[in-house]
């Protein structure tokens, strides 16, 4: 099958998109569950009110993809390609997804759960986790600098094995960075 290109066009309700790049579309209402997203190629796009959960990610390349409302569960962005990887996400639940060692900077996590997802050795400089929910997510050997968790609540990190220099807490969690010392706030 031969790869194709389409530029600033808006797909709504479809369930599985062809092979090839996409620039400057939008997909809107979109129940893409466990497609194949393999080697596709998103450049200025956005998905609205999609579900994206489980779908195939290797050797995708996401640049500048923004996704609103959308369920975006147990998804592996580590095997999208890293080639200018770069993302935003507005009032997704991203739960189960995984960010091991993927590297970007600036990433905004606004209104989004975050519950248990994988950030472990991700590199998200001056990552914004805005209104998140961080249950149970995972930040082992993560490079959190600069990025700014005051509104986020529900996270547990440990500072001695994450690099926060400069990040941003507010004094409410507080709790979260000294829970992994045993040391209880009241």
């Amino acid at each position: 099958m031969q790869n194709i290109y389409i530029v600033e066009q808006t797909f709504e309700k479809i369930s599985m998109i062809q092979p090839g790049e996409y620039e400057q579309c939008i997909f809107k209402n979109c129940a893409f569950e466990s497609a194949d997203f393999k080697n596709r190629k998103f450049l200025d796009c956005r998905f609205e009110s999609c579900n994206v959960s489980l779908i195939q990610l290797e050797g995708a390349c996401l640049q500048k993809v923004h996704f609103s409302d959308c369920k975006m569960q147990g998804l592996h962005f580590e095997a999208c390609n890293p080639f200018l990887f770069e993302v935003s996400f507005e009032r997704c639940s991203l739960n189960l997804s995984s960010f091991y060692q993927v590297k970007t900077k600036g990433t905004s996590f606004l209104h989004c759960n975050l519950q248990e997802v994988d950030f472990t050795e991700a590199h998200l400089p001056k990552a914004i986790f805005d209104e998140c929910d961080l249950s149970g997510a995972l930040f082992d050997h993560s490079n959190l600098i600069e990025a700014d968790f005051r509104t986020a609540h529900s996270y547990e990190i440990n500072p001695s094995i994450n690099q926060l220099k400069k990040a941003k807490f507010s004094r409410d969690g507080l709790e979260g960075l000294v829970q992994s010392f045993g040391i209880n706030i009241s």
